[in-house]
């Protein structure tokens, strides 16, 4: 446990610490739109520009003017894209009530 620590590598993935960290590691982020997979299996459009925000210990997507998704963030899995430009968001949301829901946040200009 030193050992990583004194080299500053990074927590075990998934678990709670790594989850408030990538969370955290979004506020601020300009968004160019969400989207999420409808039960037909197409990807639909539910929101365009906006930003990411962290409070109160909850991830806030806000787009198209309302909050499309929030969540605890200890409770949020994220997933970087391959492509760069976004991340995909796992978990429980309030908005909609749902207890697994998966959305993707596509970035402006993307900073890890």
């Amino acid at each position: 446990m030193k050992f990583r620590r004194f080299f500053g590598l990074s927590d075990k993935p998934g678990s709670k610490k790594d989850r408030i960290k990538r969370s955290n590691a979004l506020h601020g982020q300009t968004i160019r739109y969400v989207s999420e997979i409808g039960s037909d299996g197409v990807e639909n459009i539910i929101g365009r520009g906006g930003n990411a925000s962290v409070r109160l210990g909850e991830l806030l997507i806000f787009s198209s003017n309302e909050v499309i998704y929030r969540a605890r963030c200890e409770d949020v899995l994220t997933a970087d894209l391959l492509s760069g430009d976004g991340v995909v968001l796992r978990g429980p949301d309030a908005v909609s009530g749902s207890q697994d829901r998966t959305i993707t946040v596509y970035f402006v200009d993307y900073h890890k």
